[in-house]
């Protein structure tokens, strides 16, 4: 009797992983069929990533963290610095700069700077945005830190306030050094902060333009970018190639209000470089959809009862907070959630943060938006405090 049971408990065991087993392995392949990697983007890349800009949803990668040289796609970070520079008042595009002996004498792709010379910083800025100059990115490197070794201790912090930890610098230029290494990954959060300053994309969609313009050492820029010419949406951001690196391209496209930004490294052509970032936007705008929620900068909640010289002060979203969702998904059921910071000190500065949005899906976090204030924030006189307790009085009385 009891071989008999067990005999029958064997075949009911056999019986339910039979039929166990294909449901799973149905629902496997129905998972790879929705999954980005297979559909193969980047064959011939060592590396590879595409995100959608607003939310940081990584719609494909490939070795996304693989450590590897990236040649000139170094100046992402060189421009975010330059960019963070004009924007604190730090630099201004209409500022003189002069070039140093080391600035000239900087190899590889260049404008032809000679020491001594000066150059104003928009001009500069578009040399390194349309055609890679490794001698104005030193230039202003120097005219921003004192020096290029102390522009690239400012590079390095901000890859490590960045989060990027795989990312180290030697230089601002990308021309091959020791130990100057990053990732498609840490490439792609460049870009995403780079693109905070909108008007980055006025020098990196600029097809061709010339320096000089009139005189004897005009000189012709031609965009690295191809794609800025032949992809609608293509706006930037930044090429790169060294005999180690091989051919890398960190890609900006926008079409119907979605931004994305897709890396490519290590492609042994400049063809196959720009043919795998285009079938990557492809298949992003073809799949994918987003919504704007906030534009960058849109007023969120004030900041109240602080010590402050202005009673009211607007807290704004850092960047553009949007969803993303597939084409012909069901809507999903978002919230925002605002949290500010328990313990805010005076003064502030224009930029500093304050607070985070939290946009849900449910109890599904989707993504983190920085809070800050759009303007410096001053404690108040004492006289004024006084004013405001007086006043606070009669209204209670």
């Amino acid at each position: 009797m009891k071989k008999h049971l067990l005999l029958i408990s064997m075949m009911i065991v056999i019986m339910c992983v039979t039929l166990v087993v294909p449901i799973n392995s149905e629902e496997n392949e129905n998972k790879q069929e929705d999954t980005p990697q297979e559909v193969n983007l980047a064959p011939n890349a060592k590396s590879a990533i595409l995100i959608e800009r607003d939310t940081g949803h990584v719609i494909y990668e490939k070795n996304a963290n693989e450590v590897l040289p990236p040649a000139s796609m170094t100046k992402v970070m060189t421009l975010l610095l330059i960019m963070e520079a004009l924007d604190n008042g730090e630099l201004k595009l209409d500022e003189m700069v002069r070039v140093s002996e080391r600035a000239a004498s900087m190899g590889g792709t260049q404008i032809f700077l000679e020491a001594g010379e000066e150059m104003s910083v928009k001009d500069m800025l578009k040399g390194i945005a349309i055609g890679s100059a490794n001698d104005a990115s030193v230039a202003l490197a120097e005219r921003i830190a004192g020096s290029e070794a102390a522009f690239v201790e400012r590079m390095n912090a901000k890859a490590r306030k960045l989060g990027l930890e795989h990312t180290q610098f030697k230089n601002p230029s990308g021309l091959p050094a020791s130990d100057h290494h990053t990732t498609a990954h840490d490439l792609a959060i460049m870009a995403k902060e780079l693109l905070k300053y909108e008007t980055i994309t006025e020098y990196t969609s600029i097809y061709e333009d010339y320096l000089r313009k009139g005189q004897d050492n005009e000189f012709w820029l031609v965009n690295t970018n191809k794609l800025v010419k032949f992809y609608p949406g293509v706006d930037g951001l930044k090429t790169g190639y060294t005999n180690e690196a091989k051919y890398g391209l960190t890609a900006t496209a926008e079409q119907d209000g979605m931004r994305l930004i897709a890396v490519v490294m290590g492609a042994e052509t400049s063809k196959e470089r720009n043919k795998m970032v285009s079938s990557m936007l492809d298949y992003a705008f073809n799949q994918y959809d987003t919504t704007q929620l906030f534009a960058q900068g849109d007023v969120i909640t004030h900041l109240t009862k602080l010590k402050a010289h202005e009673e009211k002060t607007p807290i704004v979203t850092s960047e553009s907070v949007s969803t993303i969702h597939k084409k012909g998904s069901p809507s999903e059921q978002i919230e925002t959630t605002v949290k500010l910071h328990d313990t805010i000190k005076l003064p502030l500065h224009k930029g500093d943060q304050v607070g985070v949005l939290l946009v849900k899906d449910g109890d599904d976090v989707l993504s983190k938006t920085p809070l800050i204030v759009n303007q410096d924030v001053t404690e108040a006189s004492i006289y004024t405090l006084f004013k405001r307790s007086i006043r606070e009085l009669a209204k209670n009385r």
